[in-house]
């Protein structure tokens, strides 16, 4: 696998309610990720870029939302998710302060 694949496997994280439950309950960081990305990928990219280790993967496509606006009806980009758990004792913070 090249380096170069691993560094743009990893979109961005995604923040919301439901992923920062996640991430207090059950250790777990959630990325949106490449839609042709597979669990073996996303892991070695989080394990590479935050120097962690990672226990498990799970993906979820997530369908884009219809809108209708004045211009008429639109479509949103499908996405993929991650969840990824990271070993106990390990942590990802985004905000860079410790």
């Amino acid at each position: 696998m090249s380096q170069e694949r691993l560094m743009k496997v990893l979109l961005e994280p995604h923040i919301s309610e439901k992923s920062t439950n996640v991430a207090e309950q059950g250790n777990q960081v959630v990325f949106k990720v490449m839609p042709d990305a597979t669990k073996s990928e996303i892991k070695q990219a989080v394990e590479k870029l935050f120097k962690v280790t990672v226990e498990g993967v799970q993906v979820s496509n997530t369908k884009g939302k219809v809108k209708v606006s004045r211009a008429g009806r639109g479509k949103r980009k499908d996405w993929k998710k991650a969840y990824v758990r990271l070993s106990a004792g390990d942590d990802i913070n985004f905000l860079g302060t410790e």
